[in-house]
């Protein structure tokens, strides 16, 4: 069974390294046993690092851990111009994650921003299945028991 690629949001990475409960982190560890492919864009992983420096800075080597042993797949920022086509939908900051995340087409983009979710015109343009953390768990954890009952 090929690993799922999900695209993850700042806040998840951020959730998942600041608490080692809850549907971020067990993303993470699922990522860091191979069992998942991480996509993020340079933007979410400039902003990661800078709210870890400003709030967290003690978990800085976690990341630069995690960042050297799993090597998740890092995708360009996207271009103003790919951001500009989503402005409508979102503020410029989620326009660009939205943006990184149709680029670089994962299986979903998991987020926490919950207007992403709300908003099913947003999966619908996007093409993307867009899930909160805790709606990936519950969905990959019924994939993963179909599949070894098939």
């Amino acid at each position: 069974m090929p690993r799922p690629r999900v695209f993850l949001d700042s806040n998840v990475l951020f959730s998942g390294i600041h608490s080692s409960a809850g549907a971020p982190a067990t993303i993470l560890e699922q990522f860091i046993e191979g069992r998942l492919a991480v996509v993020i864009s340079q933007q979410v992983l400039e902003e990661v690092i800078r709210t870890i420096k400003g709030k967290l800075p003690e978990a800085l080597p976690v990341l630069k851990e995690l960042l050297l042993s799993t090597s998740p797949e890092i995708r360009p920022s996207p271009t103003p111009e790919e951001v500009e086509r989503w402005r409508g939908l979102l503020d410029a900051g989620d326009a660009a994650i939205l943006a990184a995340a149709v680029t670089a087409q994962p299986d979903c983009l998991v987020t926490g921003d919950k207007h992403f979710v709300k908003n099913p015109e947003i999966a619908e343009k996007a093409g993307l299945r867009i899930v909160t953390p805790a709606q990936f768990i519950e969905a990959w954890a019924r994939e993963q028991s179909h599949d070894q009952v098939g």
